[in-house]
């Protein structure tokens, strides 16, 4: 029975790989983790887990709670799970952006989708409408639970974990490259290593037209990181170096994942190996490296792997 697992389980402890050729000039150590591998494909399920046991112990949610929180699509699928692992009801407030995987993921776990905005409403600011429209469920139902994933301190502790476990892995690395969104992932990373007084340069690897860390905000084809607001987890100093990275290179990304690893990964993902690839000749020989790879691909397979969806906002690009 020694590899009979529990539920719990596979949440968390997600392999971690050597990535020998996206840089096979240089003498750097790339690994990535592989958060992919999580029960419910991303790393937001520990978030998740973490947010409602949380909720549970505090006695702010009981059997039938109906949970909301707003979601580009892996928030959702994660809270999705765990609602129906727990005996709760969940209404993901999503967007014309969302995957349409990730809502049928989402209703396969029993969820109620509540979509906002209008698929031709680019240029809408679509968090917002998704928190508002939260703030509204809420006024009428005043016994639904919001975890806030944007500012619940019980996400960024879930992601203490991750680094806890490449460190226990690796020992302490000298490049993290880290996806922006809730900012969940990175502050639970960084206050790890300030905890354990480590070298470690921590990146944050921001989509072109966010606004965390002070950029202009402007439309984002790509879901899964970057926000249109700053996060109430973010906090200065959680990054050494901030890494932009537009809706092109998240593409070009993926492909040379693919290409050169043989691993299918989300968009988020594509923009992590981009600002490697652009910061590469930044990092000193012998290096140790290690990306966050958040998600798996199969659920961008309609845009970020889709050749008519590329040439359709890309038309003049060569990532097609």
């Amino acid at each position: 029975m020694a590899n009979v697992k529990e539920w719990s389980d596979l949440i968390g402890n997600t392999p971690i790989v050597r990535l020998k050729n996206l840089l096979p000039k240089r003498n750097i150590n790339v690994f990535a983790k592989l958060e992919m591998l999580n029960l419910g494909g991303s790393m937001k399920d520990r978030a998740a887990v973490s947010m409602i046991e949380a909720g549970i112990k505090e006695g702010k949610i009981v059997l039938g709670t109906n949970i909301v929180e707003s979601s580009s699509g892996n928030m959702g699928v994660g809270l999705a799970q765990a609602c129906c692992r727990y005996g709760l009801k969940f209404t993901a407030v999503v967007d014309p952006k969302v995957n349409r995987s990730n809502i049928q993921i989402m209703e396969a776990y029993g969820a109620t989708i509540d979509m906002v905005g209008a698929q031709n409403d680019t240029l809408s600011n679509f968090l917002e409408m998704r928190l508002a429209r939260i703030r509204q469920i809420l006024a009428d139902d005043p016994s639904a639970y919001w975890p806030n994933q944007y500012a619940n301190e019980n996400n960024a502790k879930a992601h203490q974990t991750t680094m806890k476990e490449i460190v226990e892995n690796l020992g302490n690395v000298d490049y993290l490259y880290c996806a922006t969104g809730t900012c969940g992932t990175i502050r639970g990373c960084a206050d790890y290593t300030q905890e354990k007084r480590l070298s470690t340069k921590i990146i944050a690897v921001d989509a072109e037209g966010s606004v965390i860390f002070g950029h202009p905000s402007k439309n984002r084809l790509i879901p899964g990181h970057g926000a249109s607001i700053r996060p109430g987890l973010y906090r200065d100093g959680m990054a050494e170096i901030v890494i932009t990275v537009s809706d092109k290179e998240c593409i070009i990304g993926c492909k040379a994942l693919i290409a050169k690893e043989s691993i299918l990964a989300g968009g988020s993902s594509g923009g992590i190996v981009s600002a490697l690839l652009k910061s590469a000749d930044t990092i000193p020989d012998g290096s140790t490296v290690v990306l966050i790879l958040p998600d798996r691909g199969e659920r961008y397979l309609n845009t970020v792997y889709d050749k008519e969806w590329v040439r359709k906002y890309f038309p003049e690009s060569s990532v097609s």
